[in-house]
């Protein structure tokens, strides 16, 4: 009895360790990702306050729609990318991936206006290179 106990119990231990490590492997794989690199690329352009990259790193209609916000609001674009600066993740962690096509939603979890917050990031292939189409973050309680 008490050796079918220990078979039990080291088994379990066994298989809590391999989930573990499964889903650190995968974080790292999402982090290493096409999309995460992508999305990496355009909170770079916002910390530089570079609107043409910025737009570069979204979709086409995503880019077409922020041009008609900065336009209707008569935003200047520094002021925007200020704006987007402050409202911009940090302490980025990439969370999972799903990929259906050439769509795909990347999860993460990060600060924003210090506060503790998970994102969604709809991203599209397009022309060979992933964009981002929108973005959204909600606080976590």
């Amino acid at each position: 009895m008490r050796i079918a106990r220990r078979v039990l119990v080291l088994s379990a231990v066994l298989m809590a360790a391999t989930v573990w490590i499964a889903r650190a492997a995968d974080t790292k794989n999402v982090e290493a990702s096409p999309q995460a690199k992508a999305y990496k690329a355009l909170l770079k352009a916002v910390a530089a306050g570079d609107f043409e990259g910025y737009k570069k790193s979204m979709t086409k209609e995503a880019a077409a729609g922020i041009d008609k916000q900065i336009k209707e609001t008569g935003m200047e674009a520094k002021k925007g990318m200020e704006f987007l600066k402050a409202m911009s993740p940090s302490d980025l962690k990439f969370t999972s991936l799903k990929v259906e096509g050439k769509k795909a939603t990347l999860e993460a979890t990060g600060k924003v206006g210090g506060d503790p917050s998970k994102g969604a990031i709809a991203m599209e292939e397009q022309d060979g290179q992933w964009k981002v189409a929108n973005q959204s973050w909600s606080n976590v309680k």
